[in-house]
Parts: C-alpha cells; sequence; structure tokens
C-alpha cells in the first residue's frame, strides 16, 4: 500500500507561482511512475504531469508545459509540482498520484491517490 499526502495548495494570484509537495508512506515509490491531476469545478480529473521513479522521465501536459515542473526527492520519498505564470485556468484541486508501472495519462490507470490541495489563482 501507498499513502500519498500533498500539501502546498493555496490563492495566489495571476502570474504568481507556487510549489506543491507530494509525500509517499507506506512504501517507497521504488519502480512507480508518480503522476499529478487536478480536478476544476464541474469537470475531470485532468492529468498534468508525470514522472518515472526510477529513470527520472518525466511528461506535462501541454496546457502547462513551459510553465509547471515536476522533480523528485529520494530522500525525502517526495515528488514536486512546481508551478509558475499561474492563471485562473489553473484554479482546481490537485491530487496527486501513483501506479506500480510506466507514466500514464489517464486517472482510471492510478492505483494509489491523495486527498488533493486547492489550488485558487485570482485575475
Amino acid at each position: 500500500q501507498v499513502q500519498l499526502v500533498e500539501s502546498g495548495g493555496g490563492l495566489v494570484q495571476a502570474g504568481d507561482s507556487l510549489s506543491l509537495s507530494c509525500v509517499a508512506s507506506g512504501r517507497t515509490f521504488g519502480a512507480y511512475s508518480t503522476g499529478w491531476f487536478r480536478q476544476a469545478p464541474g469537470k475531470g480529473r485532468e492529468f498534468v504531469a508525470g514522472m518515472s521513479w526510477t529513470t527520472g522521465d518525466t511528461l506535462l501536459a501541454d496546457s502547462v508545459r513551459g510553465r509547471f515542473t515536476i522533480s523528485r526527492d529520494y530522500r525525502k520519498n517526495t515528488v514536486y509540482l512546481e508551478m509558475d505564470s499561474l492563471t485562473p485556468e489553473d484554479t482546481a484541486v490537485y491530487y496527486c498520484a501513483a501506479r506500480p508501472s510506466r507514466i500514464a495519462t489517464s486517472a482510471e490507470q492510478y492505483n494509489y491517490w491523495g486527498q488533493g490541495t486547492q489550488v485558487t489563482v485570482s485575475s
């Protein structure tokens, strides 16, 4: 079992930056891939970024490429999402997810989920 806990959400203004963290417990990420998803009110869960824990390969959604960065810290068993140049369209609940395989962009392919952290960007 993997338990995921996100933190770092908040209320910011357009153009600001914010960093989210996702700490895993129960086991290390090992051969897992981790993903960040977001869900805005009335919308489905959208893939934002993914990372292979073993290779470090990353994948970013077109909507965030060039503004968001995903990274990891082995020692802390933590994955980060650095978000720059935020816009009101980035407002959503952000979720961390993990799966014991390569990066996937579909939420249904992830086995473990955090509780989510709210990011609100005002104009």
